[in-house]
């Protein structure tokens, strides 16, 4: 359909939609059909572009501020879930959670059961596999593929469980400064703003447990950001971070690169 009807006759489609309005509405078809032409540009590029970069919640820290305008994509065929777009730009599906419905992904899994669509690609999935002990190009692959995820993991299980543990210890002064700055640890920082940075860092300086888990974190991201080391290379990267974080002192830091290696692909 694409190829052989929407791309070569796209111009045509304007004007069938319009015959198809009359047709079957009346002259009434006429305002319907300015309704249709108006959508997509208000919805798509006001609404998307606006609101979805405004106002909603994010499941990814992408390097953007692109957000989920609901969980629920029923409007504009998937599109509310704007940020998790923005994450698997090239994934047939919107949603991730259980409780994200994309009507765009139902209406190709109709069109796939018919024999009219093919499901090219979807968001990539890690598992933890216990018995997996050697980190090897399989645990990489889905580290890299699964960097938000990772990211979104060490936010909870590491930064999260060491400002805990902090607030337990430090002065009723400093608690205040780190709680200034809690929602800030797992934040994507090229996305902070200058006083979020100023009072991250001041947090930072408040503890020097949660300062070394905050490092960790930026050494991790630089694996994957490495654009010219070769696979055995960022192998070894890997390696000497989980050997490194396992030495850290720090229960949280060294479970987690504990657990590192366990990770790998799904199977399809």
């Amino acid at each position: 359909m694409e190829l052989n009807v929407y791309r070569p006759y796209s111009s045509k489609g304007y004007v069938v939609m319009l015959a198809v309005n009359l047709l079957l509405l009346g002259p009434i078809g006429l305002t319907v059909w300015a309704i249709q032409m108006a959508w997509i540009p208000v919805m798509a590029a006001g609404i998307i572009n606006g609101i979805g970069h405004y106002a909603g919640y994010r499941k990814f820290e992408t390097a953007d501020t692109s957000t989920n305008i609901v969980p629920w994509g029923v409007l504009i065929g998937g599109e509310e879930l704007h940020n998790n777009h923005h994450a698997f730009a090239s994934s047939a599906r919107f949603s991730v959670q259980w409780y994200e419905f994309d009507v765009g992904w139902l209406y190709i899994r109709i069109l796939e059961t018919v024999g009219l669509a093919r499901v090219k690609k979807l968001p990539p999935r890690m598992v933890e596999v216990p018995d997996k002990g050697m980190l090897d190009s399989d645990t990489l692959s889905a580290v890299l593929s699964n960097r938000f995820q990772v990211m979104g993991q060490y936010a909870r299980t590491v930064l999260l469980q060491v400002y805990r543990e902090e607030m337990t210890k430090l002065d009723s002064q400093k608690c205040d400064l780190l709680r200034r700055a809690k929602a800030l640890l797992g934040r994507e920082e090229s996305m902070l703003s200058d006083d979020a940075r100023a009072r991250l860092d001041t947090a930072l300086e408040q503890s020097d447990d949660l300062a070394l888990a905050y490092q960790y974190k930026q050494r991790l991201k630089a694996i994957w950001q490495e654009r010219t080391a070769s696979q055995e290379r960022l192998v070894q990267q890997l390696r000497e971070w989980c050997e490194e974080a396992e030495a850290s002192g720090i229960a949280a830091l060294e479970e987690f690169a504990r657990r590192v290696p366990r990770f790998t692909m799904a199977s399809a």
